[in-house]
C-alpha cells in the first residue's frame, strides 16, 4: 500500500501535468482522474508496476525531459503506460493505450496530445523507439530506467516481477524471464537518450547479465 503523501504527491503532479497539457484550463476537474489512475496502480495483484513504479518514471521523465519534444505528453503517457495491468495478459500496453484515448479527450486533453500519449504507450511494447523519436527515447528511458539501479535495488525489482508472476512454475519462469533478458542486451542500445546512455547503459548490461547468470543457476 503506497504511503499517504506518495498518493498526494501524485495527485499534485498529474493537475500540473494535465493543466500544462490543456493549456491552463482548469475544467473539468483533473483530481477524479488522477483518483481513478492511481486506484489502477494500486490493484493488488501488483508487486513491481505499483504506484511507487509511477512515481520512479515521472521522476525519470523529469531527468530526462530536456530530450524530449513535448515533455506533458511523455509524462502523461507515464501516467497510462502501465494503468492497465494483468501478470497473466498479454495486451496491458494496448489496453493501457485504449484507456488513454477514451479518458484524456473527456479531461480536456486535445486529439493530437491524446494520439501522442497513446503512440507511446504502446511503444513501451517493444521500448525500441527510431531514432528521431525524442519523446518515445524519453519514455522508454524513464521505463527502464531500473535496469540500471544499484544491485540491491535491482535484486527488489527483480523479486518484485518473480511475485507478479507467482502463477507461472520456476523452470518455466526462469527459461522465459531469461529469454526477456537476452532480448534487451541484444539490443544495440538499451537506452536513447544522452543522459541514459552515458549514466544508465554499462551498469544496466552488468545488473541484466548477473540476473542471467542467477536464473541459469537456479536461483
Amino acid at each position: 500500500m503506497a504511503h499517504p503523501d506518495t498518493l498526494g504527491t501524485l495527485r499534485s503532479r498529474w493537475q500540473r501535468t494535465l493543466l500544462a497539457a490543456r493549456a491552463g484550463d482548469p475544467n473539468p476537474d483533473p483530481y477524479p482522474y488522477a483518483d481513478n489512475l492511481l486506484n489502477r496502480w494500486s490493484e493488488q495483484q501488483r508487486r513491481y508496476h505499483t504506484v511507487d513504479h509511477l512515481a520512479a518514471v515521472l521522476d525519470h521523465v523529469d531527468v530526462l525531459a530536456e530530450y524530449a519534444d513535448d515533455p506533458e505528453a511523455v509524462r502523461l503517457a507515464a501516467w497510462f503506460h502501465d494503468a492497465v495491468y494483468l501478470p497473466e495478459r498479454s495486451e496491458n500496453e494496448e489496453r493501457s493505450a485504449r484507456l488513454a484515448e477514451r479518458a484524456l479527450p473527456e479531461a480536456g486533453v486535445s486529439r493530437e496530445t491524446t494520439d501522442e500519449v497513446a503512440r507511446l504507450v504502446r511503444l513501451t511494447v517493444t521500448h525500441d523507439p527510431a531514432d528521431d523519436d525524442t519523446n518515445g527515447a524519453v519514455l522508454c528511458d524513464a521505463d527502464l530506467a531500473i535496469l540500471a539501479a544499484e544491485p540491491e535495488a535491482y535484486d527488489g525489482y527483480a523479486r518484485a516481477v518473480r511475485e507478479e508472476y507467482s502463477f507461472v512454475p520456476d523452470d518455466a519462469f526462469r527459461t522465459g524471464r531469461a529469454a526477456v533478458l537476452r532480448q534487451l542486451l541484444d539490443l544495440p542500445r538499451l537506452f536513447r537518450t544522452p543522459y541514459g546512455e552515458r549514466e544508465w547503459e554499462a551498469r544496466a548490461r552488468r545488473n541484466l547479465g548477473a540476473e542471467i547468470d542467477r536464473l541459469a543457476a537456479g536461483s
